[in-house]
């Protein structure tokens, strides 16, 4: 377990941790008809992984940027920032390219085009072209390949923000909150493929909670404020949460279901993910809140041999991310084609998250070998 190298006093391993779990929740609630999706956060209340990642990447986009963006300004940041968002950029039209091509032989092998109508890709055969042209524009996405171009938007939008949140949040916040009520009431999104419809993950309304990540970062005076009225956060957001886990389990046991009130769920339903649902945005933050209550940022369970996997996968998370959509069609395919009993689907997931794990290891490995190797001349040299 040396692969991880020692992180620097001031990072907070919690980041690392619930980005890991939160890349093999995706993995596993990508797989269909899992029955170890289960065991994700989406089956006990509104929100699910996405809104883990969304927050976390808000808050480690703040926390790398801020210093650029105070020390060599504007311009430099914003450049530095767009160069990440080509390499996720590059990245995702990889993935695409490698997932639509390991569908579209899966399909032809054990000749079935189901696999090609479930994962969305009908498109290459009717118009590839266009289809192509769609992908470079981020219109035309596959099946479970929603999140990386959501990703790719808020975090190219992000400099004039970050600007903004070091010098005036308030007005930053306020914005950031206006565009997601006018989301909520109007519905504007994005375009997609088929013509008529918009992004799965509605950018305007997910920068909400990205920016939330961006404040808490780079204003623990919020924290500080909030820690004052701990006790009443606390019992509301264990309260909400218990409300909303008899809510979801009313979805599976329909005598539950029958002492929903009529009234309550004409007002709660549908609960939204596309342009997130203020549902979903209050089950996260209760979610969150206990997480830092309950996880201190010092907790010696975070520097554990049972932390280590979900740490070295949060570090590496977008190799992880795109590995996780790769093999969650491959576990899918086994699961049709070999009978879909629960041992298999125990050995399919299982086996994904090792191998997430592995090329986290590997990629970590690498990289602390060969921030030695730089550091032995400058060694030498000052010797």
């Amino acid at each position: 377990m040396t692969a991880l190298p020692p992180p620097s006093p001031s990072r907070d391993l919690r980041l690392d941790f619930f980005r890991g779990l939160a890349l093999w929740w995706i993995f596993l609630n990508h797989i269909p008809n899992n029955d170890f999706s289960w065991l994700t956060s989406r089956n006990f209340g509104f929100s699910d992984a996405t809104e883990i990642f969304v927050f976390i990447s808000g808050y480690s986009a703040a926390l790398a940027y801020r210093r650029p963006m105070l020390q060599q300004g504007f311009g430099f940041t914003t450049l530095h920032v767009w160069r990440r968002c080509w390499q996720l950029y590059v990245a995702h039209l990889i993935l695409f390219l490698f997932y639509t091509a390991q569908i579209g032989y899966v399909a032809e092998r054990f000749g079935n085009p189901m696999y090609m109508e479930e994962m969305n890709v009908t498109r290459l055969l009717d118009a590839p072209h266009l289809a192509l042209l769609e992908a470079l524009l981020l219109e035309f996405r596959p099946a479970n390949m929603d999140v990386l171009p959501m990703y790719i938007v808020l975090l190219g939008v992000f400099p004039p923000l970050l600007w903004l949140l070091l010098r005036q949040p308030g007005w930053a916040f306020g914005l950031s909150a206006a565009l997601f009520v006018l989301v909520r009431l109007t519905g504007i999104n994005l375009p997609a493929y088929p013509p008529g419809s918009g992004w799965f993950f509605n950018p305007f309304a997910w920068q909400f909670l990205f920016v939330l990540g961006a404040v808490f970062a780079l204003r623990p005076e919020v924290l500080q404020g909030m820690a004052r009225w701990k006790r009443p956060l606390d019992a509301a957001a264990v309260l909400y949460l218990l409300l909303a886990g008899v809510v979801v389990a009313s979805w599976q046991l329909p005598a539950l279901e029958r002492w929903m009130p009529e009234a309550l769920a004409e007002w709660m339903y549908p609960i939204d993910k596309t342009s997130l649902d203020v549902l979903r945005l209050l089950h996260f933050l209760a979610l969150a809140h206990l997480a830092m209550r309950l996880i201190p940022r010092d907790a010696a369970f975070l520097r554990s041999r049972w932390a280590w996997p979900a740490l070295i996968c949060g570090c590496k998370a977008l190799e992880v991310f795109c590995l996780g959509i790769f093999l969650s069609f491959a576990a899918y395919l086994v699961l049709i084609e070999f009978g879909g009993s629960l041992g298999l689907q125990f050995a399919v997931s299982v086996a994904g998250i090792g191998a997430m794990v592995g090329l986290a290891y590997v990629l970590c490995w690498y990289a602390a070998r060969a921030a030695r190797m730089a550091a032995t001349p400058k060694e030498a040299k000052a010797r």
